[in-house]
């Protein structure tokens, strides 16, 4: 199957939920692109020790999923 993520909030908990699930779903063999849009663009500022979106979204990319914003 093929998912799209569109995350427009900026909000750690949300773009750490959004990366997390996406994922999960590259785990599973599925394709999943995430879209993001408005004040998500800067997700790489969100990044803390209980919300670590950038290693996430290294593990993301690196395992295949497309990261357009």
């Amino acid at each position: 199957m093929k998912f799209t993520i569109i995350v427009s909030q900026d909000h750690p908990e949300i773009v750490w939920n959004a990366f997390r699930l996406a994922n999960l779903i590259l785990s599973q063999n599925d394709e999943v692109v995430i879209f993001l849009n408005g004040p998500s663009v800067n997700y790489r500022r969100l990044h803390s020790e209980r919300f670590p979106i950038l290693d996430l979204a290294r593990k993301f990319v690196s395992n295949g999923g497309i990261l357009k914003g």
